[in-house]
């Protein structure tokens, strides 16, 4: 299967679990240091416009990144809505931009020239797992206070992601392309250092240990 057709898939993985999300707990702290999950699902969903509007041609504009609101914010959206409505449209963005062979620019990464079409499916693509498991690990975090998720959820997206070979190869091969560096990892990078994967870790955990979070992470 190619990178965008992977990229599909990891996005309805992601959906399933930001499904899950309900109003009471935007506030949640997440993985994602300083950030709750109301700005974590407000970060991804802006990434789905920026994205979206790289694939279909757009120039080096930060503007078009702009974290979009949910949930409660002014304005905001279901973040569930939004979340599935943006990734449906960067899936079909990736697609056409696949068709022509366009690259894509990404200021956020590089402001000199466009990035080649699979290396930029590939970022999202990594985006998209981690931050879906971000949002697992908040949901496992709350479970003591709502009732609408049981503990579980960050274990059970790690397992369903490895279940589905082509695409954790992918996201291994993407992660280990990774600079591990304190200049690329410095705070308010994407990712921290990368720790010591655990002993026996699965793949999805080492990938979680390489950019930097811990699988067993706990607010």
């Amino acid at each position: 299967m190619d990178i965008v057709e992977l990229h599909a898939r990891s996005m309805e993985l992601a959906a399933g679990v930001v499904d899950a999300v309900r109003p009471g707990r935007l506030d949640l702290p997440t993985p994602c240091a300083g950030w709750t999950l109301r700005r974590l699902l407000a970060h991804a969903v802006g990434q789905h416009q920026g994205f979206a509007a790289a694939a279909r041609g757009a120039g080096p504009d930060l503007a078009l990144w702009a974290d979009a609101p949910v949930g409660e914010d002014p304005g905001g959206e279901d973040p569930a809505g939004a979340f599935r409505r943006t990734g449906a449209e960067l899936t079909a963005a990736f697609r056409e931009a696949a068709a022509v062979g366009r690259p894509l620019w990404l200021p956020e990464i590089l402001t000199t020239a466009p990035v080649p079409l699979e290396r930029a499916v590939g970022f999202h693509l990594l985006d998209t797992l981690v931050h879906a498991w971000d949002v697992a690990a908040t949901l496992d975090a709350g479970a003591a206070t709502t009732l609408d998720a049981g503990p579980g959820a960050a274990v059970d997206f790690g397992a369903a992601v490895e279940r589905e070979e082509a695409l954790i190869v992918a996201l291994v091969a993407v992660t280990e392309a990774v600079p591990n560096t304190p200049e690329a990892r410095a705070p308010g990078k994407a990712f921290g250092l990368g720790l010591p994967p655990a002993g026996g870790a699965g793949r999805f955990e080492r990938v979680l240990a390489l950019l930097g979070r811990d699988p067993a992470w706990k607010p």
